[in-house]
């Protein structure tokens, strides 16, 4: 009897050691999904070598992720796309050599980095912040390959144009300020944005379920269903968001136009490789 006992007591503990965690994880994926997230990215980043570091420069303080140190090969400076942040660049970085040297940085107004609504967000004012960040962290002691992906990608491009002896070559991902021939849904959604004062809905700024829905539409060409306490996450952080990246759209669209001269003017100073979504 006491070996019956001892053997049920045995299972009712390791049961508890194993139910614990999983409890946990269900309720923080139930309750707290935004705190999951930022485990997730925090592990991954982990397990790539990459450390999170800040870079104060005249009251303005920028969140950055690199791994290696600068060494005879060029350093590489990722810049993420519009909402979005440093850890989007995981999935490429994975991939990259370790013994190079990465530096994924968060934009101006975007997650770590500071935001106010005072700040210049137009893509000439993200060139300057982008430029004082480099000088702190001495990236650009010699030249450096810099990658952009849509926003980023057109920042990218106008820091090569506006700094060319930086700049040792650069990779743009679909890249934003180019002029395509055939006009997308994107494109006529932007030219209706503007011709309605910005009464209408700014797509990549979702406020409602349907509208994040239309939003994954409009940028994923896989589809893939997203759970709901993870789309409600995003949703509540976009709302959060909603005024600083309204004036980044709004300081940017003006300017869409006159960005080709800096686009020729890079292409004419450094290396270029571009990659639009059909080449993938």
């Amino acid at each position: 009897m006491a070996a019956d006992l001892d053997m049920v007591n045995l299972f009712i503990i390791a049961g508890g050691t194993l139910a614990i965690p999983i409890l946990a994880f269900v309720a923080s994926f139930l309750l707290w999904p935004s705190a999951l997230i930022k485990v997730y990215y925090w592990y991954w980043r982990r397990t790539l070598g990459l450390q999170v570091r800040y870079a104060d420069c005249g009251g303005y303080r920028f969140c950055y992720a690199y791994r290696g140190k600068p060494g005879m090969r060029p350093s590489i400076l990722m810049l993420h796309g519009f909402s979005a942040h440093k850890d989007t660049w995981l999935t490429v970085v994975k991939y990259l050599p370790k013994h190079l040297h990465i530096v994924c940085v968060d934009m101006p107004g975007h997650e770590g980095t500071t935001r106010t609504n005072t700040e210049d967000y137009s893509i000439q004012g993200q060139v300057r912040r982008i430029h004082q960040f480099v000088e702190t962290i001495r990236l650009n002691r010699k030249p450096f390959h810099v990658v952009g992906t849509s926003m980023g990608g057109n920042v990218a491009g106008v820091y090569a144009a506006c700094y060319p002896s930086e700049i040792c070559s650069m990779t743009l991902i679909c890249p934003d300020g180019i002029r395509h021939p055939c006009e997308t849904k994107f494109d006529n959604h932007l030219q209706d944005l503007k011709h309605s004062n910005y009464t209408l809905n700014i797509p990549l700024i979702p406020t409602t379920p349907e509208e994040m829905e239309d939003m994954f539409r409009l940028c994923s060409h896989v589809r893939f269903k997203i759970p709901q306490q993870v789309r409600s996450t995003l949703e509540n952080k976009s709302i959060m968001d909603f005024t600083l990246y309204a004036l980044t759209v709004d300081d940017n669209f003006h300017l869409i136009q006159c960005l080709c001269y800096f686009y020729t003017a890079a292409v004419y100073t450094c290396a270029v490789n571009f990659r639009f979504c059909k080449d993938w």
